[in-house]
């Protein structure tokens, strides 16, 4: 596939073009600010500071279509993917609550048993929540609470002109059926090495690696490293043939895949190799890609090629800017 087929392909992918409607819902709804809040719209998750701590909190639903093809796999997944937005942002999880939506209750038992399985895992509980016993629909939606050191978190908006672009990712794993764009890397290993690799964004915020992250979700690996890009308000030139692949996927297959470990962060050149020797640590493969620029603009490289993915002049995928992350002005609550 000739580049500029492959950059296209990769943006009308719907994991992509169902990102904008997120700007519709940041443009409705009041800031009612609070000097607490740190971060919010674009991150992974909201960043609360409280106690002398960071509190992470997000939320996450499952599309209709992975409750139809596979429900084991989207309850697992809706335990997987909240896991990875407090991991993504240096945090630990906590804890989680459910809302199950019911129709069939075949269905029902099956995303209850990809949840169990999950849980068990990476031994973060589910611990309460809600049930609809009477729905004309099944869905499972998951909200998830985190901690994280005072400036410690690993944010979105935060790449700076210069850094180094790495993308890593746990190239051991394989496609569920009828799951084509879901690597599954963590359904059929052992819960020690999933919990440290649950862990590990933690530990490299802790030495102060990296400067912004982001987990590589349903947009795949280029569309997530747009998110993290518009939201910083800077562009990138990445190479694709330096992103880590097995060696038996189509590219193209594999640039839109949600992974199962997938992580997207830029950082010094200087903090580059001991990044990608802690990620080796955990079984993940990482590599630098490329590099964050002032531009902003997402360039594709292939040899002599180039293309520009997104060009956030003119183009949004969110719409989340760096306006819309920070700048949270005090507001007074009566006290």
């Amino acid at each position: 596939m000739e580049l500029v087929d492959l950059v296209e392909s990769l943006k009308a992918f719907p994991g992509v073009t169902r990102k904008k409607s997120i700007s519709s819902v940041i443009n409705f709804f009041p800031k009612q600010a609070h000097t607490k809040v740190l971060a919010s719209y674009g991150e992974d998750a909201a960043v609360v500071e409280e106690g002398g701590k960071l509190l992470l909190l997000a939320a996450d639903g499952i599309m209709p279509a992975l409750m139809r093809a596979h429900p084991f796999f989207a309850g697992y997944y809706a335990v997987l993917v909240n896991i990875h937005d407090i991991s993504a942002m240096g945090g630990v999880p906590i804890a989680m609550l459910d809302i199950l939506s019911i129709k069939d209750n075949r269905v029902c038992s099956q995303v209850m048993r990809g949840m169990e399985s999950a849980v068990r895992k990476f031994g973060v509980p589910i611990i309460g929540g809600h049930t609809h016993p009477d729905c004309d629909y099944d869905a499972i939606d998951i909200a998830i609470i985190g901690t994280a050191e005072p400036g410690q978190a690993i944010f979105s908006h935060t790449a700076q002109v210069g850094d180094d672009v790495i993308i890593g990712m746990d190239l051991d794993g394989y496609y569920p059926d009828s799951l084509p764009y879901a690597w599954d890397t963590t359904s059929r290993k052992e819960p020690i090495l999933l919990r440290r690799q649950m862990l590990i964004m933690n530990k490299i915020a802790k030495q102060g690696l990296v400067r912004s992250g982001k987990d590589i979700s349903n947009p795949g690996t280029l569309g997530t490293l747009g998110m993290l890009l518009e939201t910083s308000g800077k562009g990138a030139v990445v190479d694709v043939d330096l992103i880590p692949r097995p060696k038996d996927v189509e590219l193209v297959q594999w640039l839109r895949s949600y992974q199962g470990f997938g992580y997207v962060v830029t950082c010094a050149p200087e903090s580059s190799r001991q990044v990608i020797e802690m990620y080796a640590s955990v079984g993940i493969t990482a590599a630098v890609t490329g590099k964050v620029t002032s531009e902003p603009k997402l360039v594709v490289t292939q040899k002599d090629e180039s293309a520009v993915m997104f060009d956030f002049e003119r183009e949004i995928i969110t719409g989340c800017k760096p306006t819309s992350t920070v700048g949270w002005e005090s507001v007074d609550l009566g006290k």
